[in-house]
């Protein structure tokens, strides 16, 4: 069970070679990512977007609309880049697998999200029966309004039955053009592959197909090193245009991730403006990505070119051109997943003192990183 603040530190950097999960993803992490459902519909039928496994927009629009509250406090600090001196201040255990909580069998597809009150609602999702991406899950969701101090018990908020269902995080624009616009993107299926986005302009009310980047060959089955971008993480620049940072499924170019950009709020995304990012090597997995208001982009995923292990946090000062040579390994073991979240500005009274915070909520282990989902505090400037 859950044991609070100081579990974290039962798991030693200490692992077995067993629990390095190749970027050539095995058994349903593998198989369910790369043929899940994702993106389709019709008339009279909700679009579906694959995420994890396989996402129903209509089954968990109201929990998008939770994760794509970005948290915007008070006003924008002007060139804090000096200031930046990233630490980890605290870390915790939020979900063990194993059926210990709530007879789960594992939790996996960690996100992390603020509110605009400053409230951080962490989720993932609690897959029943197994690890594998197939299969019914709840949706499991713990709630604190202490800055990750304290959390709530988990509540399972969705009961999906026996249908597959997933988790995606998306981005709310804060600038124009498309101010006020819901943004979520994800990877489609072999019948529309490739990265695609979903768009609201009523505040969830409806939806419409965005733009997306499919995958090369077009509609067939992929081989190594084939174009295939998959799970990715949109977030906004302060220019207003947006980072679609994706997974490089097939490794395609390098072992690095993919980015994408797209200046109309993702009404279009075009192939000339898909680019490289050899600086953030990568196993093939789902990374975290947000830009804080002042500009600071900050990235998470397992620095390997082939296991999941090494989970880092780096920060870029150049809208994600270029990354500081400075990183904090938040772990060295088994590590897959990642989400992040800031809090930035005037709450509570005190976060000016603090200055801002970053939250990272990972995949974690020992031996496999499926045992359990960490959450680690950081301050931006360094200071506790």
């Amino acid at each position: 069970m859950f044991k609070g603040p100081g579990s974290a530190e039962c798991l030693q950097p200490g692992f077995s070679p067993g629990g390095q999960a190749r970027g050539r993803r095995r058994g349903g992490d593998m198989a369910a990512e790369r043929a899940g459902a994702a993106l389709r519909g019709g008339p009279g039928r909700p679009p579906t977007l694959g995420c994890g496994g396989v996402c129903r927009v209509q089954g968990v629009a109201a929990i998008f609309l939770l994760l794509s509250s970005a948290a915007t406090f008070g006003a924008t600090t002007e060139d804090d880049f000096s200031l930046v001196q990233p630490l980890v201040t605290m870390e915790q255990l939020l979900w063990v697998s194993g059926r210990q909580i709530g007879s789960v069998d594992t939790f996996r597809v960690p996100l992390v999200t603020a509110t605009p009150r400053g409230t951080l609602l962490a989720f993932s999702e609690a897959r029943k029966m197994s690890t594998s991406d197939e299969g019914a899950k709840f949706i499991a969701l713990r709630r604190s309004v202490d800055q990750g101090s304290t959390w709530s018990p988990t509540a399972f908020i969705v009961d999906d039955g026996e249908t597959p269902d997933g988790l995606n995080l998306g981005a709310v624009k804060q600038r124009e053009p498309r101010k006020g616009r819901l943004i979520v993107c994800g990877h489609g299926t072999l019948e529309r592959d490739g990265v695609f986005c979903l768009l609201s302009d009523d505040h969830g009310a409806s939806w419409r197909y965005g733009s997306g980047i499919s995958g090369i060959p077009y509609g067939q089955p992929k081989r190594e090193n084939d174009f295939n971008p998959d799970e990715c993480q949109p977030y906004e620049l302060p220019d207003g245009s947006v980072v679609i940072n994706a997974r490089n499924q097939n490794n395609y170019h390098c072992h690095c991730r993919i980015v994408l950009r797209s200046y109309d709020a993702c009404d279009t995304l075009r192939p000339r403006d898909v680019t490289f990012d050899p600086e953030l090597i990568d196993p093939v997995v789902a990374a975290g990505a947000v830009a804080t208001n002042s500009g600071i982009v900050f990235f998470s995923n397992p620095a390997h070119p082939e296991f999941r292990v090494n989970l880092t946090l780096r920060w870029s000062f150049s809208n994600g051109t270029s990354w500081r040579k400075e990183t904090v390994q938040l772990w060295p073991g088994p590590s897959g997943y990642s989400s992040l979240a800031a809090l930035e500005g005037s709450m509570h009274g005190n976060a000016e003192d603090q200055g801002p915070q970053l939250f990272v909520l990972y995949e974690k282990g020992r031996n496999y990183y499926t045992e359990s989902i960490s959450l680690a505090k950081v301050s931006v400037y360094g200071t506790l």
